[in-house]
């Protein structure tokens, strides 16, 4: 696949006082079809779905991939939020008022993950499934006793430093160069990835939109929010998902996230399918392994693209 950043139209709406950019492929068998909307983490923009906009468009699907507030070519919140819940508002927002979408799939990991399990809780009438993989969960002690919840703490520094020190930290990265340096070792060195998944030209597609220094500085602030209240538009709602059907996916290689995610994710969600264990996947993994996402996806979702 070509990693050509503009493989795809960007477009933008201002739903909630600031231009959010989003990517809006249409089905390529139906009309209207159901609408698939691909959330992306951190550090991530919309680009690490690339690889499966078009073959979700192909299975029936019309596909909704934005760029979060302070991501890619998403302006930066005007509020000063970069939390949770404001992204939950911004996408429903977008999705549902002004594309006017009145059911939807959400598809998402990492900071996306906790995006979507908003959306879910706080409209549960409107988020008909979701796929999630690789993500943030809410904590059980009692359901989830014996199990390995714990991310591995030599993987933490940045966690902590962007929640925390996150002023000093953008201070230090002073250039383009130096910026896309610290975000390129998250897909390398850092061992997020499965080792050797990402070439060199692919590391740059990926850290290019990085390189701004007020939007890097504003995705530190999801971080920081976990720390501090007042970082927070409002508290999330974050806890057991009883309705929503969804799909469980775990990329195993991923160095950062708790070992047992696939385990976890089985006790937060009542209805799911899965979990599905990713072989030679780590944590991007829409990236990593799209036929895997894109099949499950439509598998969970055949009656949908029946109707």
């Amino acid at each position: 696949m070509s990693i050509d950043a503009d493989a795809f139209p960007t477009q933008w709406a201002s739903p909630r006082g600031f231009r959010q950019a989003y990517i809006h492929e249409r089905s390529k068998k139906s009309s209207p079809a159901p609408a698939v909307v691909c959330v992306h983490g951190w550090p991530e923009t919309k680009r690490v779905f690339w690889k499966v906009i078009e073959p979700l468009a192909d299975a029936g699907f019309d596909v909704i991939v934005p760029d979060l507030r302070g991501f890619g070519d998403s302006d930066v919140g005007p509020d000063g939020f970069h939390d949770v819940v404001s992204h939950a508002h911004d996408l429903y927002a977008l999705v549902h008022d002004h594309l006017g979408y009145d059911n939807v799939v959400l598809v998402g990991g990492d900071l996306g993950g906790p995006v979507i399990q908003e959306l879910a809780l706080r409209h549960p009438d409107w988020v008909n499934r979701m796929v999630l993989f690789n993500s943030p969960l809410p904590y059980d002690k009692e359901r989830m006793a014996g199990m390995n919840t714990r991310a591995p703490r030599e993987a933490a520094d940045y966690y902590y430093r962007q929640g925390n020190d996150a002023d000093a930290l953008a201070s230090e990265l002073r250039t383009d160069d130096e910026r896309r340096r610290y975000i390129a070792t998250f897909y390398s060195s850092r061992f997020w990835a499965h080792p050797g998944t990402f070439s060199a030209d692919e590391v740059n597609f990926h850290t290019e939109p990085f390189s701004d220094a007020t939007k890097l500085r504003a995705s530190f602030g999801n971080y920081e929010s976990v720390f501090h209240e007042n970082k927070r538009v409002e508290k999330p709602l974050l806890r057991i998902n009883t309705q929503t059907p969804t799909l469980i996916l775990f990329g195993m290689s991923d160095h950062v996230l708790y070992p047992d995610f696939d385990r976890m994710a089985a006790t937060v969600f009542t209805h799911h399918v899965g979990p599905f264990l990713l072989r030679d996947c780590g944590h991007f993994v829409p990236w990593e392994a799209p036929h895997q996402l894109v099949s499950g996806a439509v598998a969970m979702c055949s009656d949908l693209l029946a109707k």
